[in-house]
């Protein structure tokens, strides 16, 4: 048995990559319900832009473990 070293880089490098990509993506929605909070008592753009900031960024990882669990389970296939 000899081991695909190249593959195996190739999942290492891209599990790593993903896993960066949805911890700073998650980190800039947090970051947009504290802008949120932070301007709570003003009334204008900051409030509504910080609130679709953070929808969008947990949308976006809501979807990117969805997909995980949809590769990992097989009766979704």
């Amino acid at each position: 048995m000899h081991p695909d070293w190249s593959a195996l880089g190739q999942v290492t490098a891209v599990s790593i990559g993903v896993t960066v990509a949805v911890v700073v993506v998650f980190a800039l929605g947090v970051l947009g319900l504290a802008q949120l909070e932070g301007a709570r008592d003003q009334q204008g753009r900051t409030v509504a832009r910080g609130l679709a900031q953070a929808a969008l960024c947990f949308l976006a990882c809501a979807a990117v473990v969805a997909y995980g669990i949809f590769l990992i389970v097989p009766q979704f296939h």
